[in-house]
């Protein structure tokens, strides 16, 4: 029975090691969270290859910050458990989400383009045009609200038409 108790202390390690595993995976998931957020919900919207190839890089650079030198079974199960526990109480918990999330972000109104949230979320004019051209909008005066939504793609309402046109493959300028 000795012998069993320590090949299960081997695999599961002492309790502050599990601790300090768990507060690390969280922390790291915060982080990655407030940094992906801050660079722009653009970068969400629509993967490119060179997105794809950094998300999958990202994930093997914080590996060891999470686990640390844990490479056993159960630390990596530790690690899952944590990171699915906080995203499912993130998506679940309203203001936590919001926070993390934002709020879609109007970059026209009446025919008028705020530069201001253009240039704070990564689109370029071009992409604006872009987008309204492949709803059937030649002009941003026949456009009444484009909005950024919070997953990265752009709705369009034009002034004489009020259904709604969502556009999920303008890229932003920072993928080029």
């Amino acid at each position: 029975m000795e012998q069993f108790m320590v090949h299960v202390y081997d695999a599961v390690g002492n309790s502050w090691t599990v601790l300090f595993t768990a507060v690390r995976v969280a922390v790291v998931y915060a982080v990655l969270l407030m940094v992906l957020r801050l660079m722009g919900r653009r970068i969400l919207g629509q993967m490119t290859p060179f997105d794809l190839v950094t998300l999958l890089l990202l994930s093997n650079a914080v590996q060891n910050a999470m686990i640390g030198p844990d490479n056993s079974v159960v630390g990596g199960l530790l690690g899952s458990f944590v990171l699915l526990g906080l995203n499912r109480m993130i998506s679940r918990k309203t203001k936590l989400r919001h926070f993390f999330e934002g709020a879609p972000v109007v970059l026209v109104t009446r025919g008028r383009v705020i530069e201001d949230h253009l240039r704070r979320e990564g689109v370029s004019l071009d992409e604006l045009l872009a987008a309204l051209r492949e709803h059937g909008i030649d002009r941003i005066e026949a456009v009444d609200t484009a909005i950024l939504e919070m997953d990265g793609t752009i709705s369009v309402i034009p002034q004489n038409n009020p259904t709604v046109h969502r556009l999920r493959k303008v890229r932003s300028s920072r993928n080029r």
